[in-house]
């Protein structure tokens, strides 16, 4: 059975690919099965039909017959331990790739939303300036962990694995604004990442979206 996931009909990173349905793409093209996409629009996001699959009103969600799942990083762990190829065999080092992906989402990404979302939510307060580099530093601390653990190493534990998938996109949003520059070893990282063709489809297939709503 060929899962069906929601994407943003117009997603507003205008096909940066950094919309969270961009992580389940790239496991789903890393292990090879394919997938439907249903768009959604921020309207239908929020009616009882989609809210019966997500509680929260946002995207991506993963259905596939009676399962149905939302939370990207819940969503890739289901489809990682569903096929070959995002997480290793060996018990100890299966683990391993597991405690990555819950850093990715739960220590590294919460600080640099934080630091989106006060741009919009207060970059008007007279407070901004001031609160804008205490923010940043949080940031840095993570990232001075992070690349002192990844050292020269290719990835974060070995072989490529989901808990590589979700760091690399986390790091992501950080593209643009100078922070990620400062750290070679993972601006490194997360190019090799991108360059993986799995990643080029998934990409790909989300800008090919935005392109569409775009001049349509």
């Amino acid at each position: 059975m060929i899962p069906i996931i929601t994407a943003f009909e117009q997603s507003p990173d205008r096909g940066k690919g950094q919309a969270r349905d961009m992580r389940v793409r790239w496991a789903l093209e890393e292990v090879g099965q394919p997938y439907d996409v249903r768009l959604v629009s921020f309207r239908e996001m929020k009616e009882p039909a989609h809210r019966a699959v997500q509680p929260f009103g946002q995207i991506p969600t993963y259905e596939e017959g009676d399962l149905a799942l939302f939370e990207s990083g819940a969503i890739v762990f289901h489809i990682a331990e569903s096929h070959a190829g995002l997480l290793p065999d060996d018990p100890h080092a299966r683990a391993r790739a597991t405690a990555w992906m819950f850093a990715a989402v739960s220590t590294i990404e919460p600080p640099i939303v934080e630091r989106e979302q006060v741009r919009y939510a207060e970059g008007d307060k007279p407070w901004y300036a001031d609160r804008l580099p205490i923010l940043e530093d949080r940031i840095r601390v993570r990232l001075d962990d992070l690349s002192a653990r990844l050292g020269d190493a290719e990835w974060l534990d070995g072989a490529f694995s989901a808990g590589d998938l979700l760091m690399v996109m986390v790091l992501r949003r950080l593209e643009g604004i100078g922070m990620l520059e400062e750290y070679p070893s993972l601006s490194a990282y997360v190019a090799r990442g991108k360059a993986r063709p799995a990643y080029q489809r998934a990409f790909a297939a989300q800008l090919a979206v935005f392109t569409a709503a775009s001049t349509g």
